[in-house]
């Protein structure tokens, strides 16, 4: 199962077999949350220019070469946030005090199942592209390279994601709830191998989520 593959790669297994009683906790701990949880997204459609080094996302200006990098030749661009609501939040805080061990699983299945859930909004919005010969590229979250997290706050505001879907971020630029994600998706007539991988041009090249 996709899934699973994925919460033992937040795991740090990569590759390496699971022992039975590992797999047991990830599907006990995926269909808590599956039972629990309300996953809600939202999107905008904006778009997108270039002056320098910066990127014009409607009325919002990002002073990011990376971003722009990642941008090139996109008209229009999505902004993108998703979050699996407070109630996952909840399961975490619980079991980090009564089970260290199926806490750290419980994180893990969090974090595969808000990826699952961008991926599927995603598919939905690929779908809508397509109607029009456009292709998506990955999503570029803020705090990505030299794309400040700060920008987490204008994209959540655009959105109005505290009204809409109840997300909203800390003085600390942490979003609340914290299985939740913040995204630009740019919008492009030319289809590259880019559109399928997910590293989102990532530069750490020893990072644990890297799928190359």
């Amino acid at each position: 199962m996709k899934e699973t593959e994925e919460v033992l790669r937040y795991l740090g297994y990569r590759g390496k077999p699971a022992d039975e009683r590992t797999l047991l906790t990830i599907e006990s701990c995926i269909s808590e949350l599956r039972a629990a949880v309300t996953p809600r997204s939202l999107s905008l459609l904006l778009p997108v220019k270039f002056d320098g080094d910066a990127v014009l996302l409607g009325n919002l200006r990002v002073e990011s070469g990376d971003l722009r990098k990642h941008l090139s030749g996109c008209g229009e661009a999505y902004l993108f946030a998703a979050t699996l609501g407070t109630k996952a939040d909840f399961l975490l805080e619980r079991a980090s005090k009564i089970d260290m061990s199926r806490a750290v699983v419980l994180q893990a299945c969090a974090a595969a199942l808000t990826e699952s859930v961008c991926d599927e909004a995603e598919r939905e919005l690929s779908a809508e592209a397509a109607k029009r010969g456009l292709f998506l590229r990955p999503r570029y979250s803020p705090g990505y390279g030299d794309f400040s997290i700060l920008h987490q706050r204008d994209l959540l505001g655009i959105l109005q994601a505290q009204k809409k879907i109840g997300l909203a971020m800390t003085q600390d630029s942490m979003l609340v709830p914290t299985k939740s994600v913040t995204a630009v998706i740019g919008l492009t007539a030319e289809r590259t191998t880019c559109h399928i991988a997910k590293c989102m041009g990532c530069k750490s090249l020893n990072c644990p989520f890297r799928k190359d």
